[in-house]
C-alpha cells in the first residue's frame, strides 16, 4: 500500500527504514509537547522570563522562523509575478518551507500568549494601535494563503490525482496561483515590516529605536528586505540537506544558480543599506539619546562588538559577495558556505533585535541582564524543527516535490552505467594486451 502512494518512477526507501526515522525525530516533539503541556498547565512560571526579558527565546525563534521563511514568499512573487519560469523547479518545496515556518511561528505564539483560551482575544478585541496586532491578522492571513499554495501539491499524490475532482481542483489552483502569490507577497511585507517597527519605535529601548520615515522606522524596511534577502538561503541549505540524506539530486544547477544569484544581489543591497542604518544610529541617533556606542555593547561574550562584526561582516558582505560572482557562486563549496552564513546572519540579526534590546541597561543603576532559557523553552523552541523534518520527510515520499528528481536521477544512473561500461571495457583492452 505505501509503494502506491510514492510518486511514479520515483524510487525511495524502505518503510521501516523510514518509520524507523520518523519514531526518532517524534520522540524528540514527544519531549516537545510534554514541555508544552507543562507550560499550558503551569504557566509561564516554566520559563525563565522574567521583568527585564518579556520578550524572549520564543519571541527570537518566532522572528526568525518567519524570516528563514520569507524564502516563500519571495520565490512565489519572482515565479508568478515576475515570471521567472525556472523557479518552477523549487517554488513546491519553498511553499513546503513556508508552511513549516509559518505553522511553527504560529504555534511558538500559541506557547507565549500565557493564556491561550484567550487567543481568540487578538482577533476579536482587536488593538488598532499596536503593530503586532497587524502582525499577527496578517500572519495568520498569510498562513492560509500558503496552505491554498500547498494543496495543489497534496492533491497531485499518486492515489488523490487519480479522483478526477482532485485532479481538476490541482490543475485549476495551479492556473489562480498568480493570485495568491501577489496576496502573500502583499501579507508578507506587511507582518514582515512591522515586526521590524515593533523594534524600531521602542524608545525605552535605545539600542533598537531608529528614525524613519512618516511613522515607519527604518528597521520596518530592513526586516522585511532581509527576509527576502536571506529567505531563499534558507530554502536552498534545506534542500541541499535533503539531497544529501537522500543520496538524490532534486533541484538541477541552473536553478540552484539562479536562486542563488538573485539572493546574493538582494544580500548585498540590503547589508549595504543595514551598514548605513548602524553608522547613522550609532553617529546620530544614539548621541541624540544622550548615550555612546559603548554603552550598547559589554564585555561579556554574548553581546560584545564581535556580535556586531559577525552579523554585518561574516554573515552579510561575504556570503553577499560570494553569492554575485560568478565563478564563488558556481563552487558547490563556497556557494553553501555562503547559504550558511546567511541563514545564520539573518537569525543573529533577530537574535540581536530581540535580546540584545533586552539586555542593555535603560537606567543609570541597571546593570548588563543576561538571560538562560529554561529546558521547557528550549524543548518547546526544538519542537516545530522537529515537526518540520517530519513533514518534509512525508511530503518528499509522497508528494511530487521536485519535478526534475526522476529526470536528473534517471541522467545520473545512465551516467554511471555508461562509466561502468567503459571501465570493463578498458580492462578488458588492457588484460588482451598484457597476452599479446
Amino acid at each position: 500500500m505505501d509503494s502506491a502512494l510514492i510518486p511514479e518512477g520515483a524510487k525511495r526507501c524502505s518503510f521501516p527504514k523510514f518509520y524507523a526515522g520518523i519514531a526518532l525525530v517524534g520522540a524528540v516533539v514527544l519531549w516537545g509537547v510534554f514541555a508544552w503541556i507543562l507550560i499550558y498547565w503551569k504557566g509561564l512560571n516554566q520559563t525563565n522570563m522574567n521583568d527585564y526579558y518579556g520578550f524572549a527565546l520564543w519571541i527570537w525563534a518566532d522572528l526568525a522562523i518567519i524570516a528563514v521563511g520569507g524564502g516563500a514568499f519571495f520565490t512565489g512573487l519572482l515565479k508568478y509575478i515576475f515570471k521567472i519560469d525556472e523557479l518552477k523547479n523549487i517554488i513546491n518545496f519553498a511553499v513546503i518551507i513556508g508552511f513549516i515556518c509559518y505553522s511553527s511561528a504560529l504555534l511558538i505564539l500559541a506557547i507565549d500568549i500565557g493564556q491561550p483560551l484567550r487567543g481568540w482575544f487578538i482577533f476579536w478585541h482587536a488593538n488598532v494601535h499596536s503593530m503586532l496586532t497587524e502582525v499577527a491578522f496578517c500572519l495568520s492571513a498569510y498562513f492560509a494563503v500558503l496552505t491554498i499554495e500547498f494543496i495543489p501539491n497534496i492533491l497531485e499524490n499518486r492515489q488523490a490525482n487519480k479522483v478526477p475532482f482532485f485532479r481538476h481542483l490541482a490543475h485549476n489552483m495551479h492556473g489562480v496561483m498568480a493570485v495568491f502569490a501577489a496576496a502573500g507577497a502583499f501579507l508578507s511585507f506587511f507582518h514582515q515590516g512591522s515586526l521590524g517597527g515593533v523594534a524600531g519605535v521602542m524608545f525605552g529601548r535605545p539600542f533598537a529605536v531608529r528614525e524613519g520615515l512618516f511613522i515607519w522606522p527604518w528597521t520596518f524596511f530592513l526586516f522585511t528586505w532581509s527576509a527576502a534577502a536571506f529567505g531563499p538561503c534558507f530554502t536552498l541549505l534545506v534542500t541541499k540537506i535533503t539531497e544529501v540524506i537522500t543520496g538524490k539530486k532534486l533541484v538541477s544547477d541552473k536553478t540552484v544558480h539562479l536562486l542563488a544569484k538573485i539572493s546574493g544581489w538582494m544580500i548585498s543591497t540590503y547589508i549595504i543599506a543595514k551598514i548605513i542604518d548602524t553608522i547613522y544610529w550609532a553617529t546620530v541617533t544614539v548621541p541624540s539619546l544622550g548615550f555612546e556606542l559603548s554603552h550598547f555593547y559589554s564585555n561579556n561574550s554574548f553581546y560584545g562588538y564581535s556580535i556586531l562584526f559577525i552579523e554585518i561582516i561574516l554573515c552579510g558582505v561575504v556570503p553577499g559577495a560570494i553569492l554575485i560572482m560568478k565563478s564563488t557562486r558556481e563552487n558547490p563549496t563556497l556557494r553553501l558556505v555562503a547559504i550558511i552564513l546567511g541563514t545564520i546572519g539573518v537569525c543573529l540579526n533577530r537574535w540581536v533585535m530581540v535580546l540584545q534590546v533586552m539586555a542593555v541597561p535603560v537606567m543609570s543603576f541597571d546593570t548588563w541582564a543576561l538571560y538562560i532559557p529554561s529546558w521547557q523553552e528550549v524543548a518547546t523552541t526544538i519542537l516545530p524543527i522537529a515537526y518540520g523534518i517530519i513533514l518534509i520527510a512525508v511530503t518528499y515520499r509522497y508528494l511530487p516535490v521536485f519535478p526534475q528528481e526522476h529526470e536528473l536521477n534517471h541522467a545520473n544512473e545512465a551516467d554511471t552505467v555508461k562509466k561502468e561500461v567503459l571501465t570493463e571495457d578498458a580492462i578488458i583492452k588492457e588484460a588482451v594486451a598484457a597476452t599479446e
